[in-house]
């Protein structure tokens, strides 16, 4: 069981998230908030398919579209992040800027917290202004050979 101060910085993420999807004209239902738990809790980048292996447990009738309309919905009001590359899509809670590396054989994910602010050391075409800037790392993990 979390402290009271966890608890109380946990129910105000969950106020968040109902003053952002209310602000949408969406709800907060049972799903996204079973989608939105396992997607705080996972400590990793789950694909959809992982979210909803992992949500069915609790919800067996969940389909895996609503999962994914569920996880859309988190990435619109800015609760969730999505991130492309390597195969299928996949998610995060941690929407702050940071960078990630991929392994090319396993396909894990991390984080990486970014130095310097490389969108500053960009620039774009004229008249473009480079607002963000998405790094991904490739390589292998400890844990795969090469």
């Amino acid at each position: 069981m979390g402290t009271g101060a966890e608890e109380e910085k946990e129910a105000e993420k969950m106020e968040g998230l109902r003053e952002r999807l209310g602000a949408r004209g969406g709800h907060m239902t049972r799903q996204r908030t079973a989608v939105y738990g396992y997607l705080r809790g996972a400590g990793r980048h789950p694909t959809a398919e992982e979210v909803y292996n992992g949500v069915k447990r609790d919800l067996p009738r969940i389909s895996l579209a609503t999962v994914y309309k569920n996880l859309e919905s988190l990435v619109e009001c800015g609760l969730a992040a999505k991130v492309a590359g390597g195969g299928a899509a996949r998610y995060e809670s941690r929407t702050d800027h940071h960078y990630h590396t991929r392994c090319l054989v396993c396909g894990e994910m991390t984080d990486v917290e970014p130095g310097e602010t490389l969108a500053g050391l960009v620039s774009g075409p004229h008249g473009f202004r480079v607002e963000r800037l998405q790094v991904e790392l490739l390589g292998r993990c400890d844990g795969c050979p090469g």
